[in-house]
């Protein structure tokens, strides 16, 4: 199918409303948020009395693309809107926001000019107003409004109602009103499409942002086809390295990544990224978040060593620009120890793990969480190289474990603490008005705690199978302790869902609940055995009742 067939018949899947139920008509009207950090130059494009001004980084005229959708791998979302503004000077137009894309009136008589268009102007910027201090609701009915009167002032299929459609969609799109906001959308493309062309560089913008809308619903197949045709235009239009057909490459990429077609997705990623690169951005914090996610995308497809290659890369951009006094290069050098940890490349992972700990330890505070997890990380460091040494014959394998031992009772204590301070906060965790910064705090803490108890008890099982004298019980009652404690800091928990509810969480439970089953299974001979009251049978059917929650969400991300 053509891409042009496969847009229209997106086109044609509803019929466009002559009019939505009005809002009270109270007043006022909007345009591109800026998204300044991402804008730089710019260049226009006119057509008959319209000047359409679209940034060489971010190309979507009157409509931007909202950052990455809030998909798999960190991607996030924010609105934009757009705004009709009168030609201005330049420092005018600094002044109201560098970068701002959209429609730009020209004063020369060729556009109407009314009650109702000057409506329009008014209900747009009280819109956007009103949506940047969070009152949605009340923002809702200004764009409302401005469409309304952009209509009744340019007419039905006139440009300046594609932006007014696009600014209440964007504003059902945050509310998640996804049904409401799906034929202004397309109303809006529809209008651009008579009035420029099916070819025209802002029909193009406009899909972009379409395909972004699917996007954050997974509707893939649709959000593919608007990319596509999106990316076609652009290419025709600005050329094969403009950064914003780059932009656009990428995102298709992500949608491809999503649909199980790793190569495709590897090569569209990997050739946005060479774009910036080409284009003198190799450093910009665009081109990082690119390189991280292909990072990810190579881990999660098997592919570890061109994840390490790419981690590398990030890490030395980290490093020549922000230095080691900066927690955005310590994280890239942990994530890079934990690739290195992942192939067997224990000892610069480790050299880097306990670099980024005296680095954070200048930062945070002593306890802080983050210490914590990075404890955590050389820990469990220092268990596959006591395994290692074991298997070679040589000595030291018992220091090894000592020394992580040491670490995990740290990671162990400062998440008790943690979660300790947290639950004591005005706002307890255990309340539903908690604030959010507060339950994330709180489930991370867990997690660390989880996972150090967990990997403490793997720990002296380890201990237990080196264990040559008569005492080889003790390693085993440590082992099944450490686990118990594994499982009860969960039940401490489990009545908090904003926390206990996390797959993360679950996953982390199960992981102990199999360890302790496994333990006791093995020290049994007639499978009766009991530990603090919990016997295996009771162990096994908790199995499969947290199997049972954690599945429809492993399905999800299959």
């Amino acid at each position: 199918m053509l891409l042009g067939q496969a847009a229209t018949r997106l086109l044609r899947r509803i019929r466009f409303p002559s009019q939505i139920t009005s809002p009270a008509r109270t007043t006022r009207n909007v345009f591109p948020f800026s998204l300044s950090e991402e804008m730089k130059f710019s260049h226009q494009y006119g057509s008959g009395g319209y000047t359409w001004r679209m940034s060489q980084r971010n190309p979507c005229l009157w409509i931007l693309l909202c950052g990455h959708a809030g998909i798999l791998l960190g991607i996030n979302a924010n609105p934009v809107f757009a705004k009709e503004m009168p030609t201005q000077s330049s420092s005018e137009n600094d002044i109201e926001g560098a970068g701002l894309t959209g429609l730009r009136k020209v004063e020369d008589g060729s556009i109407i000019s009314n009650i109702h268009t000057s409506k329009w102007r008014v209900f747009t910027d009280n819109g956007r107003d009103l949506y940047s201090q969070g009152k949605l609701d009340e923002a809702e009915r200004y764009f409302f409004s401005a469409l309304q009167e952009a209509k009744e002032g340019f007419g039905e299929g006139d440009p300046h109602v594609a932006s007014a459609c696009n600014n209440l969609a964007e504003l059902y799109r945050v509310k998640k009103e996804f049904v409401k906001a799906e034929p202004l959308y397309l109303e809006a493309i529809k209008i651009l499409e008579e009035s420029f062309g099916s070819e025209d560089i802002r029909v193009g913008a406009a899909f972009r942002n379409l395909g972004q809308f699917y996007l954050m619903q997974r509707k893939l197949d649709e959000a593919h086809v608007c990319y596509e045709h999106a990316l076609k235009i652009q290419g025709r239009v600005l050329g094969h390295d403009h950064a914003d057909y780059s932009d656009t490459m990428y995102h298709l990429g992500t949608v491809l990544y999503l649909q199980g077609k790793e190569k495709d997705s590897e090569a569209l990623i990997q050739n946005s990224i060479r774009i910036l690169e080409e284009g003198g951005q190799g450093e910009s914090s665009i081109c990082l978040k690119r390189l991280r996610y292909l990072s990810q995308v190579y881990l999660k497809s098997n592919h570890p060593a061109e994840a390490e290659n790419v981690q590398r890369k990030i890490l030395h951009i980290m490093e020549l620009s922000k230095g080691w006094n900066s927690l955005d290069t310590i994280v890239a050098a942990e994530g890079l120890a934990l690739t290195l940890q992942s192939v067997g490349n224990l000892k610069e992972a480790r050299e880097l793990l306990e670099r980024c700990l005296d680095a954070r330890k200048t930062l945070l505070s002593e306890d802080h969480i983050q210490i914590g997890a990075n404890m955590l990380h050389i820990a469990r460091v220092a268990m596959l190289n006591s395994n290692q040494l074991r298997k070679l014959g040589i000595s030291g394998a018992s220091e090894e474990l000592e020394k992580a031992k040491d670490l995990l009772d740290n990671s162990i204590r400062i998440a008790r603490r943690v979660l300790d301070k947290l639950s004591k906060q005005k706002g307890n965790l255990r309340s539903n008005g908690a604030p959010g910064e507060t339950r994330k705090d709180a489930r991370v803490a867990l997690i660390i705690l989880l996972q150090s108890l967990n990997a403490l008890g793997l720990l002296q099982i380890t201990k237990q199978e080196d264990s040559q004298d008569s005492q080889e019980h003790l390693p085993v009652a440590e082992a099944e302790n450490a686990l118990f404690q594994c499982i009860s800091a969960y039940k401490e928990f489990e009545t908090v869902k904003s926390i206990s509810d996390s797959p993360e969480v679950k996953a982390e439970h199960l992981s102990c609940l199999k360890h302790l089953s496994s333990l006791m299974r093995n020290s049994s001979t007639n499978g009766t055995r009991t530990f603090r009251g919990a016997t295996l049978q009771n162990l096994e059917d908790e199995i499969k009742y947290v199997e049972s929650e954690i599945s429809p969400y492993r399905k999800r991300k299959s």
